[in-house]
């Protein structure tokens, strides 16, 4: 009786150990995830706004162009929605039709590093 409750003590530190490593690696991957996918994002906004001399008004623009199959899904949230900052009118490319500028993820969470993930 003695030997089991030794071993089960022995499985129970393993676990206490092994779950928060867990954790922080599905963390880990997840930001890895939103870090591929914001410069994507960034990189086909950008793509588009010099091909087409404009910048796209919504994301549903560079998928219906061909420039993305389908919006990403931002792994924080689970849900393909993004929070979208519009470039000023001033500064845009064309001038009457400001676009997209930038897109950032609307998690209110914070990273393993301790930034907000909605500022990366």
């Amino acid at each position: 009786m003695i030997e089991l409750m030794i071993v089960m003590a022995v499985i129970s530190i393993l676990v206490a150990v092994a779950v928060p490593m867990y954790q922080k690696s599905v963390v880990r991957a997840k930001e890895s995830v939103l870090r591929q996918n914001l410069f994507t994002l960034r990189t086909v906004i950008d793509e588009y706004t010099y091909d087409k001399a404009k910048a796209p008004q919504s994301l549903q623009d560079l998928v219906s162009a061909g420039y993305l199959r389908q919006i990403p899904v931002d792994p924080m949230t689970g849900e393909s929605d993004w929070m979208i900052e519009m470039e000023d009118a001033v500064t845009s490319v064309n001038q009457t039709e400001p676009g997209i500028y930038d897109v950032r993820s609307k998690s209110d969470k914070s990273s393993l590093e301790g930034t907000p993930y909605a500022e990366w």
